[in-house]
């Protein structure tokens, strides 16, 4: 096996320049912060429409269709990004469109600040949204291709707290905003700020040296793994290139690879549903509980319990393992809404319900930042990151834009038992698909989901 020189080397072998050491602290350095921010504007995009929603519905006149529009926009938009952006990458390259995708988030943040109607916002968030799904093609991939084994699933968990955090952030931007006339123009288009300061940390990331294999460009890639002691098994890597065959989007329904695209896709889609769903729409679920009084403090508590449950989830995935962080939470967050569902006038245990749905659900999520890159061959990793999150995506924007009618219609019981229904099937699906990848270098982690789930 081809190891890198800082991993394994030699007995008796010189020890690493230190000034190698510090280009490559530097470039990891570099590429954690700028993944993160990405995957932290994600959040802040999506969670900041939360706060905004009652202010803009009745500033630009929305109507209940409308308002479910530019509520789900943004993952209406990730279902395309998503598959376009990851083929971009699997095919051109990661570095080109880790830079591009953050200009888009730029220039739509600007815009949405001078919006006079609700068509032209929801033209301009699903624009971002687009720009969501290629940093999600990208932006983790990326670090995992550069990430040692040991460690790769807390440090990709990370990428979850920072989406958290970012979410999280948006609602206390929104809330200061709140009184303000026409505050939730500022608190929108405020996301500029931060995707000023992504930009400008991504000039200079070099490419993938997995990628640069998986193309056949061997001598580039040991370039790189030799300037910056990337830990890349380049014989396993290479034979999965080999075993991996013609790439493209297809080949994801191909026998080899369809179960991870199963996989990915429903254990993904099944997590975010109900979290956006009543995220986006929670003034409106309090209001049906009849605790509306209590919404915004709520709303705050829903999005510090989900940090710390990201968070949670991140200190543990490679402790306890994939499955188990991801199986267990999924029945239990399951109950959690079912419960609320039938005790919907009890206090105790709408307050109960929802923080161990919020906790549990957050924990793994950290999950989403993890299992679809392992799952995948470097040469179809990209491609299948983003198809995933476009599938996660379109179950998403779904409930979110048949939330509001649901509750109009059917009331916020039928509407949790979804939501319930939703988790089961997560949980179902898992069982039988999840592969254990933890601590497996990235080529055979992609081996493992190919064959039958081991524990």
């Amino acid at each position: 096996m081809a190891m890198t020189p800082a991993t394994q080397q030699p007995p008796g072998t010189p020890e690493v320049p230190a000034d190698r050491v510090r280009e490559r602290r530097r470039l990891h350095t570099k590429l954690k912060l700028a993944t993160q921010i990405g995957e932290g504007i994600d959040g802040y995009i999506i969670g900041g429409i939360g706060m905004a929603m009652t202010a803009l519905t009745a500033d630009l006149h929305l109507s209940t269709l409308m308002e479910g529009l530019v509520g789900a926009s943004p993952l209406i938009g990730i279902f395309v990004g998503g598959p376009f952006f990851g083929r971009l990458a699997d095919r051109f390259g990661r570095r080109p469109v880790f830079l591009a995708d953050m200009l888009i988030f730029l220039v739509g943040s600007v815009l949405q600040f001078f919006v006079t109607d609700g068509l032209q916002l929801f033209l301009i968030r699903l624009l971002m949204g687009v720009a969501i799904g290629g940093e999600y093609a990208i932006g983790a991939p990326l670090l995992s291709e550069y990430a040692p084994r040991q460690g790769r699933g807390r440090l990709l968990a990370s990428l979850e707290i920072s989406w958290y955090v970012g979410y999280a952030l948006a609602t206390v931007v929104g809330a200061l905003f709140a009184d303000v006339d026409g505050g939730w123009r500022w608190s929108l288009a405020s996301s500029a700020v931060i995707a000023v300061v992504c930009v400008s940390l991504r000039g200079g990331i070099p490419e993938s040296a997995r990628w640069l294999l998986s193309r056949g460009r061997r001598e580039e890639a040991e370039a790189l793994i030799e300037k910056y002691g990337i830990e890349i098994d380049v014989d396993a890597e290479l034979d999965e290139r080999s075993a991996t065959g013609r790439a493209g989007f297809w080949a994801l329904f191909s026998k080899d690879h369809i179960r991870s695209t199963v996989f990915a896709s429903v254990f993904w889609a099944a997590l975010v549903l109900p979290y956006f769903a009543i995220g986006t729409f929670w003034t409106q679920v309090f209001d049906a509980l009849n605790m509306g009084d209590n919404a915004v403090a709520a709303l705050l508590v829903y999005s510090f319990t989900a940090v710390a449950g990201v968070t949670a989830g991140c200190l543990v995935v490679d402790r306890i393992g994939r499955r188990r962080l991801l199986i267990p939470p999924f029945w239990i967050t399951a109950a959690c809404l079912a419960l609320v569902a039938v005790w919907p006038h009890s206090t105790p245990v709408i307050v109960g319900g929802f923080l161990f749905f919020i906790f549990l659900n957050a924990a793994s999520s950290a999950l989403t930042a993890v299992y679809p890159l392992e799952v995948f061959p470097t040469a179809l990793r990209a491609t299948g990151v983003g198809f995933a999150t476009a599938m996660s995506r379109v179950g998403a924007a779904i409930g979110t834009f048949l939330l509001p009618m649901g509750l109009d219609r059917y009331g916020v019981e039928f509407v949790l038992l979804i939501g319930a229904g939703v988790l089961a099937l997560g949980g179902l699906v898992s069982q039988f698909l999840a592969p254990e990848t933890t601590d497996l270098d990235l080529a055979k982690a992609a081996r493992r989901a190919r064959g039958p789930v081991n524990g």
